[in-house]
């Protein structure tokens, strides 16, 4: 009888990413002299596509961020034009998908706001939003577009609501609420069928989003989740947190049976929160955690032992967020899979990360691009909420991305009304949510007050004068 011995020594994989590195660009490749955002909610804080960086930054009054043009590196001037409308902090921005001059953002002051960013970038600070949305009773941290439909936008407030807004018509049309905490993190799965949430409630939830149908739940006590992400078309979600030991962690979870991880792994001691990104054509996940310089990568498989480790890029500098590029906006020609835009806020700093493969051949990879979502939407709004489910349309990218969008953003036409959705008035007797919200609203009361006083006042004098005429008309002779 043989006795087989396992081994503990790990297995070597065969992999043509197990020597991607990370490529910081030079100094004049980066931008400089940013006044990026002190804020310490979760977020990201940067946003990119193929033409234009946004980076939310630190502002005396209300909230603002820079959009600037990519090919516009360097130093940035501290008069550079901002786009600064709202009137609390910003929370989080992401540019449209299909649409790549506009840019949704959400704040404090309980908006969310749609902006159309000029050709070649801002001239002066934009004030006046293409569209302000008003639905959510406290402040909004997350934004989301909706992953293959046109002008579909998600949107998670304190009011622990997720709201779906018809950019057609300027109204929320669908209210998931089925939350009782804040809402940490948003992920759709690749066609937009599915929305998985985590929760400050301890729970991970997988949610049928045009019902608002709980499909999946799991209570994480000995992994408080933090941030989650679907894993393409896997039927795997991948979670980032915290454990019972205070150390951080990740669990991949089947998204049909969220019972029990498939697997749990400890990543370090650290505090800061970590960020996954996951890069479905080439199935890398990358973890950035947040006040850290290093980011790690993994390849994932659909078979055990699902997760492993590649590689780590390391830096001294802490970032405090980052940018992803999307995936046609990459140097092909470079063998780029993946681009961070960093964001080191000790030396105001966005400095661009490539991930590469390295590759001795100049023509192009096959086999590490294929075909991916592109500009084009898979669907329009009324299709989406009418219960169609579509994959994205798939683009080469071995021409090398030159197609601009010919899709045009129209804001509708709006009159100020009551938001009902579900049958509840959004909007109806909203309270303040910062001391500086209650003066404004105190004196916009008073002003109120002043000018109904005044109106009275008048009305008053018009009554006496009617109240003498009509006294002066049956006093006269005529009517003796």
């Amino acid at each position: 009888m043989t006795v087989t011995k396992m081994s503990w020594r790990p297995q070597y994989r065969s992999s043509k990413f197990r020597n991607v590195y990370g490529k910081v660009a030079n100094r004049e490749h980066c931008f400089d002299g940013i006044p990026i955002t002190k804020n310490v909610h979760d977020n990201h804080f940067c946003a990119v596509n193929t033409r234009f960086l946004a980076i939310v930054t630190e502002s005396a009054g209300g909230g603002s961020f820079l959009v600037i043009p990519l090919e516009q590196t360097g130093r940035i001037e501290p008069n550079y034009p901002k786009v600064c409308g709202h009137q609390g902090n910003v929370l989080d921005i992401k540019w449209n998908p299909f649409i790549d001059n506009i840019i949704a953002s959400c704040s404090e002051d309980t908006s969310v706001r749609i902006w159309e960013i000029p050709e070649g970038g801002l001239k002066r600070n934009m004030t006046e939003a293409l569209l302000e949305l008003h639905g959510h009773s406290r402040r909004v941290g997350l934004v989301e577009w909706h992953p293959t439909t046109n002008n579909i936008l998600f949107s998670a407030g304190y009011d622990y609501k997720v709201l779906i807004w018809n950019l057609d018509v300027g109204e929320p049309v669908k209210m998931i609420d089925c939350h009782s905490d804040v809402i940490l993190c948003m992920s759709f799965n690749t066609d937009g069928s599915l929305l998985t949430t985590t929760c400050k409630d301890k729970k991970l939830r997988v949610i049928e989003p045009r019902s608002g149908r709980v499909l999946q739940e799991a209570n994480c006590k000995n992994h408080r989740v933090n941030r989650v992400v679907f894993l393409g078309n896997m039927k795997r979600l991948l979670t980032t947190g915290v454990s019972r030991w205070n150390t951080r962690q990740i669990a991949l979870w089947d998204q049909e049976d969220l019972s029990m991880p498939l697997i749990e792994e400890e990543i370090d001691g650290l505090s800061g929160l970590l960020f996954p990104f996951y890069d479905a054509d080439t199935h890398m996940l990358y973890l950035a955690g947040k006040g850290d310089g290093n980011i790690r990568y993994y390849e994932i498989s659909t078979e055990k032992p699902f997760l492993s480790y590649l590689m780590e890029f390391r830096s001294p500098a802490p970032q405090k967020g980052l940018g992803v590029m999307p995936k046609h906006g990459l140097d092909v020609s470079a063998c780029e899979v993946f681009r961070f835009y960093k964001l080191v806020t000790l030396k105001g700093l966005i400095e661009p990360i490539s991930m590469i493969v390295p590759r001795r051949s100049d023509s192009y990879q096959e086999d590490i691009y294929p075909m991916t979502p592109g500009t084009e939407p898979a669907l329009t709004p009324d299709e989406w909420l009418g219960g169609i489910n579509r994959d994205p349309v798939l683009m080469s990218l071995k021409e090398g991305y030159k197609k601009s969008s010919k899709m045009v953003f129209k804001a509708p036409i709006k009159e100020k009304k009551s938001v009902v959705v579900n049958g509840i008035d959004l909007l109806e007797n909203v309270p303040p949510r910062t001391e500086n919200e209650l003066l404004r609203m105190f004196f916009r009361q008073q002003d109120e007050i002043r000018r109904m006083k005044e109106e009275l006042a008048q009305k008053d004098i018009r009554i006496r004068q009617l109240q003498l005429e009509l006294k002066n008309l049956r006093n006269s002779p005529k009517n003796c």
